[in-house]
């Protein structure tokens, strides 16, 4: 929450050139960090849709092997009846009876076909998700071991670092609080949108320590009067004389 006393624009500025300077100062122990944070973070996203990925292939898996089940099943079935067709024939009164048993011992062979035929496209199904799936594992484990690596470099920065980095965002909760809610959202809001993290920047050989465009003569007496805050019309950034930014 910003302090209710009511500062001087003079006081605001030198209190942002101090926020910067403490940010810039984080900002570069985050940057010994690298990549390694992204990294993780894309690691641990690709296990997590491997790990999705096997556990759709184990239940394609045991899907098609629970059907295999069930047309061995109906194999069964349809022998067993062919083969009480087959001894009915021997009882049969006439010939209509004899080719009607004759179609339904036929029907079920049919059936017998589709049912192997299933079962070999079943099979090959499974043995393609079993190559797929150990692909996936070894990637898996591949990944995984990856992460433990980039892990253990990332904690031992974030260790080497650490004190020193909850020392500096202490120091800007305690700079924050000489800044209004107003002006601190909109430093932030600058420099979450600049590229090198600078919000507040100095004059340098006439021109913006950000962006490099030209100041003209009379902005460049303003912003050293210290008696409003400007930004530079360019890049937004927030401006302040060369000796208020160190």
């Amino acid at each position: 929450m910003a302090n209710e006393k009511e500062f001087t624009i003079e006081e605001k500025l030198t209190a942002l050139s101090q926020l910067q300077a403490v940010y810039t100062e984080i900002d570069k122990i985050k940057t010994l960090r690298g990549e390694l944070p992204l990294e993780v973070q894309d690691l641990e996203d690709e296990i997590a849709g491997l790990t999705t990925r096997i556990e759709k292939y184990n239940n394609d898996i045991s899907v098609q092997k629970t059907e295999i089940n069930i047309k061995k099943a109906e194999i069964e079935d349809a022998k067993a009846l062919i083969e009480k067709y087959k001894e009915q024939q021997e009882n049969v009164r006439n010939n209509r009876e004899f080719d009607f048993l004759n179609k339904e011992i036929e029907f079920k062979s049919l059936e017998i076909e589709l049912a192997e035929k299933r079962i070999k496209e079943f099979s090959a199904e499974i043995t393609n998700k079993e190559l797929d799936k150990e692909k996936a594992v070894e990637n898996l484990n591949d990944k995984k071991e990856a992460l433990d690596q980039k892990k253990k470099e990332l904690e031992e920065i974030i260790s080497e670092t650490k004190q020193d980095e909850e020392k500096l965002i202490a120091k800007t909760q305690k700079i924050e609080k000489n800044i209004d809610s107003r002006l601190l959202d909109a430093f932030k809001r600058i420099r979450k949108n600049a590229r090198n993290g600078l919000a507040v920047v100095g004059v340098e050989r006439n021109a913006c320590g950000g962006c490099f465009n030209k100041i003209p003569a009379q902005r460049q007496l303003d912003i050293k009067s210290r008696k409003k805050i400007i930004v530079c019309e360019y890049c937004g950034r927030i401006l302040v004389d060369s000796s208020e930014n160190k």
